[in-house]
């Protein structure tokens, strides 16, 4: 029984261990939003942040609610996740071969916005594996189980968002040494191949 605020929050400290790492490592979301950041700059990007925040609020909250389990025991469903997650990866992939870092290029497209940040949770086999994950092995032992719940969702997400940013702000600052032709092109098959990778990674 929970009776002091020790009590309280010693069960988030390895909630919030688990948050941070899964958050600021290497997947398709950070890839994606270290792309934005290049691209567009860190205030344009925002919106795709707080969609991928909040999208996954709300797969951590499916997730924890035993439903995300019964998702992932269908092979029909966990080949229709890693499909359509990977086919959007290689569709970025082909899109950013070749481009450019100028005004022009920068006002003839458009960050992804906050709904197609949030749906796309949903067909990220990554943000998949963390929620599960997290729900079966983090989830505070508080009652009710929907203030359970809840508390996990807002410390991950509040640990998420700052995780995050930290790639669109690398990106924002590579933006600068980007001036020259060479390193474009570097850069854009760095980021390629890393969204390639992320692509096929899923399927192993």
């Amino acid at each position: 029984m929970l009776n002091t605020p020790m009590d309280l929050l010693l069960p988030l400290a390895p909630l919030m261990t688990f948050a941070f790492v899964s958050s600021i490592t290497p997947g398709p979301n950070n890839i994606m939003l270290a792309s934005s950041g290049i691209w567009f700059g860190f205030r344009r990007s925002i919106p795709h942040m707080l969609g991928i925040t909040i999208g996954f609020g709300v797969l951590l909250a499916i997730c924890a609610s035993g439903i995300g389990a019964l998702v992932m025991a269908v092979p029909a469903l966990q080949t229709a996740l890693k499909t359509g997650g990977s086919a959007y990866l290689l569709y970025l992939a082909w899109q950013m071969r070749g481009m450019r870092f100028d005004r022009e290029v920068e006002q003839a497209h458009k960050p992804m916005g906050f709904m197609a940040a949030a749906f796309f949770q949903f067909a990220n086999p990554k943000a998949w594996i963390m929620a599960i994950t997290g729900g079966a092995a983090f989830l505070p032992p508080y009652a009710p189980v929907s203030l359970a719940i809840g508390v996990y969702c807002l410390v991950f997400c509040a640990v998420n968002l700052p995780c995050i940013s930290v790639w669109v702000g690398a990106g924002a600052l590579l933006r600068r040494f980007l001036a020259n032709p060479l390193w474009q092109k570097v850069f854009c098959g760095v980021m390629v191949v890393l969204t390639v990778y992320s692509a096929l990674a899923v399927w192993l």
